[in-house]
């Protein structure tokens, strides 16, 4: 019989590390690629963690408002319940040292968040910046893995084989009697591989092996075989040349400052959002009070009429007319509010927060944006207009953007000449084409002849069980056998490559061609931002005087319907005009700020932090 053991896993005991190291040293080696990439794209290095605290906002919010939850995964990974086999304790630990997120924010009751804490919170929270953060992880271990193609490469092996046989009959007396015996041996092998792959091409193989082969019974012999060898290929045509072996290195190493282009980009098109999302919140919300309050009026309204038709002053069919507008009003302020909850919402689920958790926003971000908005228009009641002396007189219109226009509101040449130095996905873009150019060049080194030159040489013996009465091997250079080999692959059939060369210059027409639609998506964003701030700078300040003008209207119809001048429906639209107006100037507000966001995100100017926060340009 025969068996065989190997050993290799006692080599890898002795010298492995654990998965918990494996992690830590995966960590180190593309925390500092990032850092590297950082300082290359951006010019600066900030703090880049996939860890999250133990102590999130919304496992506190989860645990302190008695929120329901699935599972203990719902609270994060450091509460998950391990399986059996769970390779690393380690990463599942919380650090003693953490400080809960947002300070000390009681989270026990209603928590009132400010637009900046919703900042913090998404970016430290939310799903969607956790992502754009692990790929950009995983491009810089992309990256070490090309790396790791021209490092030196070390394998060894290690196997024992233990042999048991049972020899041929062999007579052994003149009577004919036979007797045979059962032959052991062991024979321990160790290899020892050794590979360079140098830039320029050239791969370098080496290897050196010890044989100890020793027999159990008989006269127990034993022997030593030491063998190396070693190869040697070097393409001289095509695949030659460091631009070309390491093209897929540096496409790697490209790529990952494309990520973190890319991640700063998401950045601020996600702080943005967050601002819109949270300013429509707030909106929603003082549209769910001029609703209620329109509600209210009318429900005095209502009261008014019925009593003026009691003392026979007002028409029956304008107390009906009132009811209804009171029925209807009733209803928008139900949809509203219910609009209002549902946006909410939505809003949490955007930040990673339990849908059901209860969050208030803070109500004066609204009036922070009125006081912005009045150094920009004027929110007073207007005077009197001037009335024209003859109904005939010259109309002169008067064009959009007059009077005093925001800091924003930028001169378009400049604000497009500021986006196409600063947008980074143009940068990326840029890049791509220089991309194709060189797949381009790759492809075209793909169309010459393969010529390559081998060389191998060998010393030494191997040893087996058979050859064990043999004496031990030694490493004698002199003595080994050596082989060198030209092979050349002549270009005679090169279909694929030509296709492939052909596509390749195909890709670069299309990489042209989104270079310059991105170009001119930019200049129509751009346009377009400074656009919507001229008409929501308009819009404010027309519904600053409608807002005026209607309240002063229901203030007259009110007196008028008293003194038998007016009807009950000439009250009820002054009403229905005042709250068009105030819900129309809070959606101005919010779009002239969203707008003002929006226009530094497109230009490429609003730096955010890593925890969120933005900064806003200077102009």
């Amino acid at each position: 019989m025969s068996g065989r053991v190997t050993i290799a896993a006692l080599l890898l005991l002795a010298g492995c590390r654990s998965p918990g190291d494996h992690r830590q040293h995966a960590d180190s080696v593309a925390y500092k690629i990032i850092q590297d990439a950082q300082g290359e794209a951006l010019g600066r290095i900030e703090p880049f963690t996939l860890e999250k605290p133990a102590d999130t906002l919304r496992r506190r919010l989860l645990l302190d408002q008695h929120l329901p939850y699935a599972a203990s995964a719902s609270l994060g990974r450091h509460d998950l319940d391990p399986i059996e086999q769970w390779p690393d304790d380690d990463y599942l630990e919380t650090a003693e040292d953490e400080a809960p997120f947002l300070g000390d924010q009681e989270t026990t009751g209603a928590l009132e968040l400010t637009l900046l804490d919703t900042l913090q919170i998404a970016a430290h929270e939310g799903r969607e910046y956790q992502g754009r953060k692990e790929q950009v992880f995983e491009a810089a271990l992309r990256l070490d893995l090309e790396r790791d193609e021209f490092r030196n490469t070390w394998s060894g092996t290690l196997n024992s084989l233990f042999q048991s046989e049972l020899e041929s009959p062999v007579v052994i007396d003149d009577e004919g009697n036979t007797d045979s015996q059962n032959v052991s041996g062991i024979e321990n092998r160790g290899l020892l591989d050794f590979t360079r792959r140098f830039k320029n091409g050239m791969t370098f193989t080496g290897a050196i092996g010890l044989d100890l082969v020793s027999l159990l019974t008989q006269n127990r012999l034993f022997s030593r075989g030491v063998y190396a060898d070693a190869s040697i290929s070097i393409p001289l045509m095509r695949g030659s040349g460091e631009f070309v072996v390491t093209e897929p290195l540096t496409q790697a190493e490209r790529d990952v400052v494309y990520a973190i282009y890319e991640f700063e980009r998401f950045k601020r098109e996600f702080a943005v959002r967050i601002a819109d999302d949270y300013l429509s919140v707030l909106r929603q919300r003082d549209q769910v009070q001029n609703e209620e309050e329109n509600y209210r009026g009318l429900i005095t309204s209502t009261r008014r009429a019925r009593r003026l038709a009691d003392a026979g002053r007002l028409p029956e069919i304008q107390v009906d007319q009132s009811l209804q507008d009171e029925l209807r009003a009733r209803n928008r302020w139900v949809a509203a509010l219910e609009t209002y909850q549902r946006r909410l919402d939505a809003f949490k689920v955007t930040l990673g927060l339990p849908v059901d958790a209860d969050i208030e926003l803070d109500r004066a971000e609204l009036e922070a944006l009125v006081a912005r908005a009045e150094r920009v228009v004027s929110t007073e009641e207007p005077s009197d207009l001037e009335v024209p002396s003859a109904a005939d007189d010259p109309i002169v219109l008067v064009p959009p953007g007059q009077g005093i226009a925001g800091p924003y509101e930028l001169d378009e040449t400049k604000a497009i000449l500021v986006a196409i130095e600063s947008r980074l996905d143009l940068r990326v873009t840029l890049g791509r084409v220089h991309d194709t150019q060189r797949s381009v060049a790759i492809a075209a080194d793909q169309l010459r002849a393969d010529i390559t030159l081998l060389g191998s040489g060998a010393t030494g013996q191997r040893r087996t069980l058979g050859s064990v009465d043999q004496d031990d091997a030694d490493l004698r250079p002199g003595e080994g056998l050596y082989s060198a080999l030209l092979t050349v692959d002549l270009p005679l059939e090169r279909t694929a490559e030509r296709n492939a060369y052909r596509v390749s210059l195909i890709r670069l027409e299309q990489a042209i061609r989104d270079l310059q639609e991105l170009e001119d998506q930019i200049k129509l964003a751009v346009r377009n931002r400074l656009s919507e701030l001229l008409e929501a700078r308009e819009t404010i300040q027309i519904q600053a005087q409608a807002v005026a003008v209607a309240t002063r209207r229901v203030a007259s119809t009110k007196l008028f319907l008293e003194a038998g001048r007016a009807e009950i429906r000439d009250v009820l639209e002054a009403q229905e005009s005042l709250v068009s107006a105030q819900n129309t100037l809070t959606a101005a507000l919010v779009n002239y700020r969203v707008g003002e966001l929006s226009l530094q995100r497109d230009m490429g100017v609003l730096a955010v932090n890593e925890k969120g926060l933005w900064q806003e340009y200077t102009p």
